[in-house]
């Protein structure tokens, strides 16, 4: 099965800290990542119970250390677009479907959890790989952090042995300067830029590249370049200035 990682991102509360520990190893997870977390003391250390070692044991890091080290990565929200047009949010999976689309991830996964005030930012959610909402009541649809944990948890637990390894993170973001570079290359407008790389990211992020096919695509767009360098057009393989004696 994947590594899997759950990352709380600036968790503002001790006791969700603890929770989320506790509720992780109810599950068999152990890994957990804090990014800028709030001081942790004997609230967190109670919440936590028999699970103080995890707790103990939570890595603390950035979440620039985050994308970089894991080779998928999961963020969760609980608002999503309403529109294809605003790609930031979209598209989104439920729990169940992020268990299907990362099972056979021989690899790391996080899993991004956001502040318990107002989540992740835009930008977080564009580094990342998939978005995952929970699907909740529409009269009150904020979960607590732990228990959205929770969820995730049961969805992810058991997962079966992954069977090949996935494009790294710095392969992946190699490939999207790459596209980007060929996106000047043939002119796309600067108005469309961003939101063309979104979409781009939300693609590939979902495809769960491997390096062989993100090198692939490093081909394709390369060959491009080369025909677009070399300004002589040419016709069923003759230049075009070259003529062709089709007698017999």
């Amino acid at each position: 099965m994947p590594e899997i990682a759950f990352v709380l991102v600036e968790p503002l509360y001790e006791g969700n800290v603890g929770f989320t520990a506790r509720v992780m190893k109810n599950f068999g997870f152990d890994r957990l990542v804090l990014v800028d977390p709030c001081p942790l003391g004997g609230d967190a250390r109670a919440r936590a119970s028999h699970a103080r070692d995890v707790l103990e044991n939570a890595r603390r890091c950035s979440l620039e250390d985050v994308y970089r080290e894991h080779d998928f990565v999961v963020a969760t929200t609980g608002e999503v677009s309403k529109s294809i047009c605003t790609p930031t949010r979209m598209p989104y999976y439920g729990p169940a479907e992020v268990r299907e689309i990362v099972a056979d991830i021989d690899g790391t996964v996080a899993i991004l959890f956001g502040r318990e005030n107002w989540g992740l930012n835009n930008s977080e959610l564009l580094r990342s790989n998939l978005i995952c909402t929970i699907p909740t009541s529409a009269t009150y649809p904020i979960l607590n952090l732990s228990h959205a944990v929770g969820i995730l948890c049961y969805e992810l637990a058991n997962l079966p042995r992954g069977t090949y390894h996935l494009a790294s993170s710095v392969e992946m973001e190699a490939l999207y300067a790459h596209i980007d570079q060929f996106l000047s290359r043939i002119d796309h407008p600067d108005c469309k830029r961003t939101t063309t790389m979104t979409l781009i990211r939300r693609v590939l992020g979902r495809t769960k590249l491997t390096a062989r096919e993100a090198s692939t695509f490093h081909g394709l767009m390369r060959r491009a370049e080369w025909h677009m360098e070399n300004k002589e057009e040419t016709i069923n393989g003759f230049p075009e200035d070259t003529t062709i004696n089709d007698s017999c």
